[in-house]
């Protein structure tokens, strides 16, 4: 059996080390002035500029407009809106088109149609509306990056490229005869023979044995619960096309303009986990991603908190770019509640304070036609006499203010959390103990706690170097890569405190369980031996012998190897432990929970282990506000949000960049408000 595909590492490139794109924090939008007559784009320029626009993406939907028919292009009006940008100082990211095909090309080749995984074949008529897999797609998408980059791609305006968009957002899984071929080539590469991938699978299981690779199909619909791990695997190898896919848009780009960085946006929100960012990464010259709230969440703040730290994870904790968010509305939730004042620069300087040098929107001008005519845009319906643009004029120019931060780092943090796209898509397979058990719940819920105790964390894909942190947070992992157990261990080993969940380390990566009583990844670290789950009801709860409440999930556990902290004190398992710790002789611990605490418990258990490591809050008694620093060779900036209706005080010094005048110890960030202090200063 071979080893798991890993296509980024095999096609990464030498990463471009040229400057940021632009001078200070990159502001812009999506623009797309084929939507509009020819005599706006004049007024869009110099909007932009009392705006304060330094950077746009361009043609990310133009294919139709570039080649209105196979093979006859239009590229002269793309060419007079560079020039137009060109000269009033603004840059470009130069798009790609191909999340948007033209009709025609749809019409000559419905073959390049995404199938479901019903058998039923899309129309055309949307976005993204073509199958990863097909060779028509590669080799038309290929071509127009070709024509565009030939054209373009040494104007003056052009600072970056944008492959695409959006990966993966609508056409993430094709079912058709072509992903079938596909697919069945890439499990030639993973498994060294049928025999093989029939064990990893366990096949022996109703009957699935496979006598060749050619019987495979990909998991379309079946009578009832299809093999797990055919699933996975399916979700690997579709995924790993998308990264095939932009590895070859990014060659041609790179062939005809090295001078040039490469980025494509990610989509690090919500429960989008379509690709595994941590194989495309290595293919980008710089990580960008697009972030939408969820506008009922009350708390979504603290979501967009935890998928910046995603983000900069990816990143390697470099700078990146927020590719699109919204000035107020969207336009695809249930219900699109709009942005009150001030929250638009709140949740931008967030994604700043949490290392973006980019804050970019969808989309510049809001759209009088098409499926996204309610999205909000820098300029609304209304026009430029309005609030909402009055606010856009704001937010410019105090990310010109701000403009000192670009380069800088987000400070390394000493708690690191843990995740995976893999064992995100393993644990929601079907079939599992309870649909109550969501993959980021417990994650999202450790990083709320950290999040208003103003301690920093760095949120690190689960193949990490773990060096240099002291307190390690492992949730839900139900599928942990080998070599992880050792890395905790070290942590231990060195005086640092560790903590596993529940339903972390169960199977190995082809979703079969490890024997001997879970969790078999980390039995041996954690000291505890999981006999059987008991997930509870739902809406059911279990109390604790220290006084605090579980939720969704419990287990029979023993802990001959580490101290009991806390058992069960109601329900089938009273008196089974629930909280472990196992000692080492240096001080460090490795912690086992076997149930989703409520928040204050959870958030005292890693209060708890923070200050066993000796951690710090970014800032003395942050009190509700959202802190987090950015440190560079200049200096260093500390970033409090305040996302209450009461003025907070601010236990630091400095010079507010946001404000104007010098923060004295304990002054007040004004409710909803915003302050970003020059430290030293």
């Amino acid at each position: 059996m071979t080893a798991p595909i890993n296509l980024a590492v095999r096609m990464a490139v030498t990463r471009w080390a040229g400057p940021w794109p632009t001078d200070g924090i990159a502001y812009g939008a999506d623009y797309n002035p084929e939507q509009w007559p020819e005599e706006i784009w004049v007024d869009d320029v110099a909007l932009m500029r009392r705006a304060g626009v330094n950077l746009v993406s361009l043609g990310i939907f133009s294919w139709g407009e570039l080649e209105p028919e196979a093979g006859r292009f239009e590229l002269d009006w793309l060419g007079r809106i560079l020039d137009l940008l060109h000269e009033a100082g603004i840059g470009v990211d130069l798009a790609t088109p191909s999340a948007a095909p033209p009709v025609w090309l749809h019409l000559a080749h419905p073959e390049m149609l995404p199938v479901d995984a019903d058998g039923l074949r899309y129309t055309h008529g949307s976005r993204e509306s073509w199958c990863v897999s097909s060779p028509v797609i590669r080799a038309h998408a290929t071509r127009i990056a070709r024509v565009v980059a030939e054209r373009f791609g040494h104007h003056p305006a052009v600072r970056m490229w944008h492959i695409s968009n959006e990966f993966a957002c609508h056409n993430g899984r094709c079912y058709c005869d072509v992903s079938a071929a596909a697919f069945r080539e890439w499990l030639t590469r993973r498994y060294a023979d049928i025999d093989a991938l029939n064990l990893a699978w366990g096949t022996a299981f109703w009957s699935q044995r496979y006598g060749s690779f050619e019987q495979i199909l990909p998991p379309r619909r079946t009578t009832t619960i299809s093999n797990p791990g055919h699933r996975l695997d399916f979700e690997r190898f579709s995924s790993d096309e998308f990264v095939a896919h932009l590895a070859a848009e990014a060659a041609v780009l790179r062939e005809v303009t090295p001078h040039l960085p490469v980025t494509t946006n990610y989509m690090v929100m919500g429960d989008f986990q379509q690709i595994d960012y941590a194989t495309t990464t290595p293919l980008l010259d710089i990580v960008s991603s697009d972030h939408y709230l969820w506008s009922e969440d009350q708390r979504g703040w603290a979501e967009l908190a935890f998928s910046a730290d995603r983000v900069r994870g990816l990143a390697g904790g470099d700078p990146w770019m927020l590719m699109e968010h919204s000035t107020s509305a969207v336009n695809w939730q249930p219900r699109n509640l709009t942005k009150e004042p001030g929250q638009m620069l709140r949740n931008s300087l967030q994604h700043v304070a949490r290392g973006a040098d980019g804050v970019l929107f969808f989309q510049w001008r809001q759209s009088r036609a098409g499926a996204e005519k309610y999205h909000s845009g820098m300029v609304p319906h209304a026009g430029a006499d309005s609030d909402r643009f009055r606010e856009v004029v704001d937010l410019g120019a105090t990310l010109g203010r701000l403009a000192e931060v670009q380069g800088s780092v987000v400070e390394k943090a000493r708690v690191a959390l843990l995740w995976d796209t893999q064992a995100w898509w393993a644990a929601d397979l079907d079939a599992h103990p309870s649909v109550d058990l969501h993959y980021l719940d417990l994650a999202r819920r450790l990083h709320g706690g950290l999040l208003d105790a103003g301690v920093g964390v760095d949120v690190l894909p689960a193949t990490t170097d773990l060096v240099g942190y002291d307190v390690v947070l492992v949730p839900t992992l139900y599928l942990a890569p080998p070599e992880l157990s050792d890395q905790l261990a070290a942590v231990v080993a060195r005086g640092g405190q560790v903590l596993v969940s529940y339903f972390s380390g169960i199977v190995d990566e082809f979703d079969r369980v490890l024997l001997g009583g879970y969790p078999g990844a980390f039995r041996d670290l954690l000291g505890v031996r999981v006999e059987e789950f008991a997930p509870l009801a739902e809406n059911g709860t279990v109390r604790l012998s220290d006084g605090t409440t579980g939720e969704v999930w419990a287990e029979r556990l023993t802990a001959a190897g580490a101290e009991v902290m806390a058992t069960y004190t109601d329900g089938p398992l009273a008196g089974c432990p629930a909280l472990t710790r196992r000692t080492a002789d240096g001080g460090g611990a490795a912690w086992y929970v076997s149930t989703r605490l409520d928040e204050p418990a959870l958030a005292a258990l890693v209060g708890r282990m923070v200050d066993a490591a000796g951690v710090a809050p970014v800032v003395e008694r942050p009190g509700g506000l959202e802190v987090a620093r950015r440190t560079g060779e200049s200096g260093s900036w500390l970033f409090a949000i305040n996302h209450t209706d009461t003025d907070l005080p601010l236990q630091a010094v400095g010079f507010d960049l946001v404000g104007g005048g010098e923060h004295r110890r304990g002054d007040l960030v004004p409710a909803r408000g915003v302050a970003v202090l020059r430290e030293g200063a």
